[in-house]
């Protein structure tokens, strides 16, 4: 098990998500691998926090990890949860329960699949009032109704009687935020949620999540493999490779001078200056099966600055003062390129 650090944001206040050494393994036919290996990270209240990194890195497993909501094939094994200073991996099911929606909430990158596809959408929005506050169902019938208008859905009145399939991928989008920040959440973690939306839409739904951040205060957690939408919205990004934290660190600080030979490959595949006709830049090979994590640096397979010690020896998650932290042995010499 490989146990990392994050560096501590400037501030004396308690983050309102803090995720430190979080160790989660997934049962497979084949035996018992590691999907998350000790990931570390912290986000306080209205800033965003960004988990950046290729599908299958351990992005969405983090987030499962941290709601309480892993397939019953994988398990937390190790490390702490703490919202509001409280860790959750040491709380009953039914206290976690009571977190749901006025402390800690998310957002499914389908919703489709995540919206009850038989309930009105507004009974769906207005549940939370019901459970938590004990509104009636005509109140909570109104705070439906308003969340609605709230995130833009039109004629939320006679819409609020509408079925999932009934509205576009867009609205449904909406309709899930509204059911994430009904109860004004602590921290809100978005997993993708602009998945198969086009271009416009997708703008729509992330100036949507930063009014509705502003507005609440909320730290956010944004899972996404987009490059430019963690460049316009997030504050800090944690990048995650087969399971591991490589780096962290103030967006613009990493993105302009990246430690981690993944990250700098990450980023020179974004096809700003790329030429007609030419293969478009990618980061070479793939990343490893999680049955087959090398012993040595994780990335080692597919980087160009691999040595004989990053064969033999996992570089640990090492902090450099300025809050950032990279897992390279030599991240100073890539930081100098």
């Amino acid at each position: 098990m490989t146990t990392t650090t994050s560096p501590t944001p400037s501030g004396t206040d308690t983050p309102a998500l803090a995720v430190e050494g979080l160790c989660v393994d997934l049962t497979t036919p084949a035996g018992t691998v590691r999907a998350v290996d000790g990931v570390s990270f912290s986000v306080r209240r209205g800033r965003t926090l960004a988990l950046l990194g290729e599908s299958g890195c351990g992005k969405s497993m983090t987030a499962l990890s941290v709601v309480g909501l892993l397939d019953p094939a994988a398990s937390v094994t190790g490390g702490t949860v703490r919202v509001r200073g409280d860790d959750t991996l040491r709380m009953s099911p039914a206290q976690r329960r009571k977190l749901a929606g006025p402390v800690l909430s998310i957002v499914f990158q389908d919703a489709l699949t995540a919206l009850n596809p038989v309930q009105p959408v507004g009974r769906q929005i207005g549940e939370p009032f019901r459970i938590h506050r004990g509104l009636s169902r005509r109140q909570a019938h109104e705070k439906a109704v308003e969340l609605m208008t709230r995130v833009g859905i039109p004629e939320p009145g006679e819409r609020a009687r509408s079925y999932p399939h009934q509205f576009s991928g867009g609205m449904r989008q909406r309709l899930l935020i509204a059911m994430a920040v009904a109860l004004a959440p602590d921290v809100l973690i978005a997993d993708e949620p602009t998945t198969a939306l086009d271009v416009t839409v997708q703008a729509q739904i992330m100036r949507l999540l930063r009014d509705l951040q502003d507005e609440r205060d909320m730290a956010l957690v944004l899972i996404t493999h987009d490059l430019a939408v963690v460049a316009r919205r997030a504050d800090d990004v944690v990048v995650m490779y087969a399971g591991t934290v490589v780096e962290n660190g103030p967006v613009h600080d990493v993105f302009s001078v990246p430690r981690h030979p993944y990250t700098r490959g990450l980023l020179d595949s974004v096809p700003e200056d790329s030429v007609r006709g030419r293969p478009l830049p990618a980061v070479p090979g793939s990343p490893p099966e999680l049955s087959a994590v090398p012993p040595g640096c994780v990335f080692q397979a597919r980087c160009p600055l691999v040595r004989e010690r990053c064969v033999r020896e996992r570089p640990s998650l090492r902090t450099a003062g300025d809050g950032r932290a990279a897992a390279c042995h030599f991240s100073e010499e890539l930081a100098r390129v």
